[in-house]
């Protein structure tokens, strides 16, 4: 088994806790309450913006320009695809990207963001940097497909764009090729530092599993 497929394997009981989550169960169901939904567009938003500056700090660590080249694909789907559903969310809640820029991310948002981006920049290079993003990457595609299977119906829901983003084959070939890269980065590399790796993919799967939680309630401030 390969170093990624473990690390997966091993973080799977987490991913299944964030499907089972209130929030994406009833996203699923077509309950979900509208604040809520709203309220994690704008979190997630933020959040995008701060992930954004993990790859940054793959860059600046690179060793060569297939990392660079790796990282700048990974911004270009972030910005280009993700960005793109949410714009057109915040535009039907009235609400703009640079509008709200100014609004607090909230404390379990901010703890992740902070763990992610400490791990890239504390870190030896680009494996610890992979490690603070591909569990948001390959949860995402995990969670997804399965919701769709568990309910066909949300394809009827004003939520469908969200899961057509993640459940569909274009997304789940990019994970692929994160995955494979993040599995040639990983490989030989020493004891302590495969088991600091495994650490951070860890701690970040579970600030995927707060991040959900969050969004069960909704903000107070839009």
């Amino acid at each position: 088994m390969t170093f990624c497929n473990r690390l997966m394997e091993e973080n799977l009981p987490i991913w299944e806790q964030c499907l089972n989550s209130a929030f994406l169960q009833k996203l699923g169901e077509g309950t979900l309450p509208w604040d809520c939904f709203k309220g994690y567009i704008v979190d997630d938003s933020l959040y995008l913006r701060e992930y954004a500056k993990v790859f940054a700090w793959g860059m600046v660590k690179a060793e060569d320009m297939e990392e660079i080249r790796t990282y700048y694909e990974l911004l270009s789907f972030v910005n280009e695809g993700e960005g793109a559903t949410r714009l057109c969310y915040l535009e039907r809640f009235s609400l703009t990207d640079a509008g709200i820029q100014r609004l607090p991310q909230r404390p379990e948002n901010l703890a992740y963001t902070r763990a992610m981006i400490a791990a890239a920049r504390d870190g030896a290079g680009a494996a610890e940097c992979m490690m603070a993003c591909l569990p948001c990457m390959v949860s995402y595609g995990w969670i997804f497909t399965r919701l769709l299977e568990r309910f066909p119906g949300v394809g009827d829901t004003p939520y469908w764009p969200l899961v057509r983003d993640y459940a569909g084959a274009e997304y789940r070939a990019a994970c692929e090729r994160w995955a494979a890269f993040t599995e040639k980065i990983c490989t030989g590399l020493e004891p302590a530092r495969e088991r600091r790796c495994a650490e951070i993919f860890r701690a970040c799967s579970v600030h995927e599993l707060r991040f959900w939680e969050m969004s069960g309630r909704p903000r107070e401030d839009i």
